[in-house]
């Protein structure tokens, strides 16, 4: 019985020093995991946060440019693009206006050529160039006038939704660094993994030459 006693407290008495040693191993391998790559995190901070002050936040210009169409190029430095985006604008508006007024005049013709001698001219009167022509070929052009039209304001909406994707996009990717001038550097060094067993950690940072 006594033999038995002097077993388990052995036992207990080797668990706990196991315990005791692996706390202080993990606790040793982080000190000096933390000593290996602690200036690194800093100076990775030190950069993001001088990043984040020097580029606008994507969500910020995202609402920019849906707000007023440019705005997210202006905020992105890319104030050459403005000029585009609203010529763009404007080529579809003028066009989009000339393919209306072009389906209003088809439109009156061929309602007028269809009533009688009392028209009350409701789509407006007849233009002279339109006068003595087929009615199947009045209504075609007027159709397809309408529906160029219609579609030009489908064309008006893709270029806006353009317009905020490609801010938002480069608001993304342009603080990726891409200069011929970059080096990467290869730490290895301690670490603790999942199950609490020391280990080796590889870290990867780019950084100017």
């Amino acid at each position: 019985m006594k033999l038995i006693s002097i077993l388990i407290l052995i036992s207990i008495t080797t668990t706990v020093q196991s315990h005791s040693q692996s706390q202080l191993l993990e606790s040793d391998y982080r000190l000096l995991e933390h000593r290996i790559f602690g200036n690194g995190d800093y100076e990775y901070s030190q950069d993001a946060e001088s990043e984040e002050q020097e580029f606008p936040s994507p969500r910020s210009v995202l609402f920019k440019s849906m707000i007023i169409p440019g705005w997210g190029q202006i905020e992105n430095r890319q104030i050459w693009k403005v000029p585009i985006i609203y010529g763009m604008f404007t080529g579809i508006g003028v066009y989009a206006v000339f393919l209306t007024n072009q389906y209003h005049d088809y439109r009156a013709a061929f309602y007028n050529l269809n009533q009688d001698e009392d028209n009350d001219f409701r789509f407006g009167p007849t233009p002279e160039r339109l006068r003595n022509i087929n009615p199947n070929q009045l209504q075609s052009s007027r159709d397809s006038f309408r529906n160029r039209r219609d579609f030009m304001f489908v064309v008006m909406g893709l270029a806006y939704g353009l317009n905020i994707l490609d801010a938002y996009v480069y608001a993304h990717m342009r603080s990726f660094d891409v200069s011929d001038d970059l080096s990467a550097r290869t730490v290895i060094g301690p670490a603790i993994i999942a199950d609490g067993r020391p280990g080796l950690s590889l870290k990867v940072s780019l950084h100017k030459k």
